[in-house]
């Protein structure tokens, strides 16, 4: 066995309406300004930048010393605070690059990629539509899926980042949404196995369902992706919090090949939630839960409602 090894973070983060506070037309972000009720001003938007950022280049550091080179995002509005976002304080030195299309969601909100250009040479990308039907028999929009194909030391990866239909509505009432969303990423997988047999495939989003739940069933055995963060969830651990349960919607799938050492330099090895100290309320009866920054409209001024989760990927020149 080589030890000429190196461990790569890729990650996945819903980072609670990244909103610019400035009004647009197009977008429902009218809560997100100035004059708002949630008065989002400029001041408060530099503070989330900087806080995201300083989160971000954390993110598996302890195992690689590095930033993730790959991390999905969740709850963008625009490509403008995207660009603020990697330009901003603690990210500006890791030089990361995005892809980001508008979607037609009724938020306002869109998934990302942040990814290192060094390293994850992007080679296409493109987003699929997830048709919903409301009561009345109207469009229901949501957030696109998007697919991001690039090589990592040569090896293609495809990256599908979801973030799909909430469960505000009641979880039942909404799963029809969720699995839908799931369909989606199958006929997505299905095609890219199709051009290729062995193709590498890695889904992360925030799934709005846990691990046993049928969406996630669903896309897992259909799509014969490996879930590894299954046996991260627990009573104490998860990325999000409601009525003091941990949910785990935040996740990370891949095809089983990442475990086939002999055809591939790029092997699975860890996959965690990232609940820093930092990121959770230091006191009060929601101690440990995610330091937000709103309740409701009340400003708080933490980083998200989420953690972020990820997965490390050893890489060996030679694996056997």
């Amino acid at each position: 066995m080589n030890n000429n090894s190196q461990e790569y973070t890729i990650a996945f983060y819903n980072i609670e309406n990244l909103f610019d506070f400035e009004n647009d037309p197009n977008t429902n972000d009218d809560d997100f300004l100035p004059v708002s009720a949630k008065r989002w001003t400029p001041k408060r938007y530099e503070n989330k930048l900087r806080k995201l950022g300083s989160v971000i280049s954390k993110i598996g550091d302890e195992a690689t010393e590095h930033a993730p080179v790959i991390i999905g995002l969740a709850e963008v509005e625009n490509k403008k605070v995207l660009s603020d976002l990697v330009r901003s304080k603690n990210l500006i030195e890791e030089a990361y690059s995005y892809v980001h299309y508008d979607s037609s969601d009724e938020r306002g909100i869109d998934v990302a990629l942040l990814y290192k250009d060094d390293l994850f040479k992007v080679e296409s990308s493109e987003t699929f539509s997830v048709y919903l039907q409301n009561d009345s028999g109207e469009r229901d929009y949501t957030r696109d899926v998007l697919l991001v194909q690039g090589r990592l030391h040569e090896e293609k990866l495809n990256i599908i980042v979801n973030h799909w239909s909430s469960r505000r509505e009641g979880e039942k009432e909404t799963e029809h949404k969720r699995i839908s969303a799931a369909n989606v990423v199958n006929s997505i997988i299905k095609r890219l196995k199709k051009e290729n047999t062995d193709a590498k495939i890695i889904v992360m989003g925030d799934f709005n369902d846990n691990p046993n739940d049928t969406s996630i069933r669903l896309m897992e055995k259909e799509s014969d992706l490996f879930n590894p963060f299954k046996t991260v969830w627990s009573r104490d651990k998860g990325s999000l919090n409601h009525d003091f349960q941990w949910n785990l919607f935040d996740q990370i799938f891949f095809s089983v090949n990442f475990f086939d050492k002999r055809n591939s330099n790029l092997s699975f090895d860890k996959a965690d939630v990232f609940n820093d100290k930092i990121l959770t309320q230091y006191h009060g009866k929601y101690k440990g839960q995610p330091f937000r920054t709103y309740v409701g409209k009340k400003y708080r001024g933490g980083y998200s409602d989420h953690f972020p989760v990820y997965i490390q990927l050893k890489h060996s020149e030679n694996n056997v």
